[in-house]
């Protein structure tokens, strides 16, 4: 879809409370709720999330992969769900990080969603290097051709807020 690329912005925050057409929640390969972003956002959604992702994915969804499913009870309309690798377990393969993001993109297209919400995706409990991960993330969110308006990386803390914005100035032409 689309030749315009999105404005990457950055806010620190908490992504379940975000103003937005989609939220992209970091899950695991079962879909089934966890920790971190993950467990923030079954929270905040509430039963429904939960019950669609066992709907729409029975089988779990693989690394790299995205979906979506109803938002539930957040204020977004949908949530986009990614599995980012998990460098803890091994996984280092950079491409399934940056497939998180170019497929929340696609997934965003098909579902009409101009404003996105992003966590920064494996760098919580999976371990992912932060200053890498941060650069996965801005540099693929700004260079996917896309619909999708605005994607907004919400950072959580200080460490992670600084390595979004230090990715986003490092960025050509901003």
């Amino acid at each position: 879809m689309g030749g315009h690329r999105a404005r990457v912005t950055v806010v620190r925050g908490d992504l379940t409370t975000q103003q937005v057409d989609a939220v992209v929640n970091a899950a695991n390969r079962r879909m089934r709720g966890g920790g971190g972003v993950d467990g923030a956002i079954h929270a905040a959604g509430g039963p429904a999330v939960l019950a669609d992702c066992v709907a729409r994915f029975p089988q779990g969804l693989a690394t790299g992969d995205a979906g979506w499913t109803t938002a539930g009870e957040l204020p977004a309309r949908w949530v986009i769900h990614v599995v980012g690798p998990n460098h803890r377990a091994g996984e280092r393969d950079r491409g399934l990080l940056v497939s998180c993001y170019r497929r929340a993109l696609e997934v965003a297209d098909e579902l009409g969603a101009r404003t996105v919400a992003f966590p920064l995706v494996s760098a919580g409990v999976y371990g992912w290097p932060l200053a890498d991960a941060a650069q996965a993330a801005v540099e693929t969110l700004a260079s996917t051709p896309t619909q999708v308006e605005e994607a907004r990386v919400v950072t959580f803390g200080d460490a992670t807020d600084a390595a979004v914005r230090a990715a986003l100035a490092g960025l050509p032409g901003t």
